[in-house]
């Protein structure tokens, strides 16, 4: 019953590759964010983001409910907090790229204002950075409990997989 569970900001390539991950492997892939969670109480992500900041209720129930469901097991969660969320992960990645790419990938994914998306990812990077410290004593900027790091502009989103389900595969 494996869980390997993957972190990173913004635009690092998290959900894709969890997904890549989950299908080489045949597991579960688990990743209800805060986009899922605005889109289920019907309301923008921008407004589910600045709900957050104002009680952190958002972010206990949107964590317990992604390690309630990783924990199920044959399981690959992708969240900004999956590494810290679920120590006993037995393999715990953390997907790197540097501010400029991951504004990238956004603007390309999402389309809009590239000078607006700079701006919010910045500040978006941020407030998550000080609502982790302030709810978990979580630092998301310490990586080091993660098994494995990869900086995901040096590689394909499906090269990245590969990596990661070798090492899952090794390790198990």
């Amino acid at each position: 019953m494996g869980i390997i569970a993957i972190s990173g900001k913004a635009g690092c390539g998290n959900t894709t590759v969890l997904h890549l991950v989950a299908e080489r492997l045949g597991f579960e892939p688990v990743n209800y964010t805060f986009r899922s969670m605005a889109a289920d109480m019907g309301m923008s992500f921008e407004e589910l983001l600045r709900r957050a900041e104002e009680s952190l209720e958002y972010d206990r129930r949107l964590d317990e409910h992604q390690a309630m469901l990783a924990r199920k097991g044959n399981t690959v969660i992708g969240s900004r907090l999956a590494i810290w969320m679920v120590p006993e992960a037995d393999l715990k990645v953390y997907l790197k790229a540097s501010h400029a790419v991951r504004v990238q990938r956004i603007h390309a994914r999402e389309g809009g204002d590239i000078a607006s998306i700079e701006r919010f990812t910045r500040e978006r990077d941020a407030r998550d950075r000080s609502r982790y410290l302030a709810l978990y004593n979580i630092d998301i900027d310490d990586i080091s409990c993660a098994h494995l790091v990869i900086d995901t502009e040096r590689w394909s989103a499906l090269q990245v997989a590969q990596i990661i389900a070798d090492v899952y595969n090794v390790a198990k």
